[in-house]
């Protein structure tokens, strides 16, 4: 039985939530919540409150047992850019782009 958890419009950006994704892909869950515990990355403790929702959404569907969960896949995607501007110098102004990020766990028993 598999268990879905999806985050929308994270103020983050894709390319940095991969990197932290890229190490949880295909462990179990205990592992992957010790990794995320003690990663720097801004990213990670969003994605480990996806993960341990996506492990209560398992509990609610009544998943036999729970320490036997795997991250299956787990993706992020772009979400939509933010685009706010600065003022610079002699009347100038300067684009900074704001991404967002839409992340998708889902977990499966071994």
């Amino acid at each position: 039985m598999e268990a879905v958890a999806k985050l929308s419009y994270v103020r983050l950006s894709p390319q940095k939530s991969r990197l932290v994704v890229d190490l949880v892909r295909g462990k179990g869950v205990q592992e992957v919540l010790n990794i995320l515990k003690f990663s720097p990355n801004k990213a990670a403790p969003v994605v480990a409150k996806l993960i341990s929702s996506a492990v209560a959404n398992a509990e609610q569907k009544g998943v036999s047992d729970v320490d036997r969960l795997f991250v299956k896949t787990i993706t992020v995607d772009g979400g939509p850019v933010l685009r706010r501007f600065m003022p610079r110098a002699q009347g100038r102004a300067t684009r900074i782009r704001k991404p967002t990020s839409h992340i998708k766990v889902i977990l499966a028993e071994k």
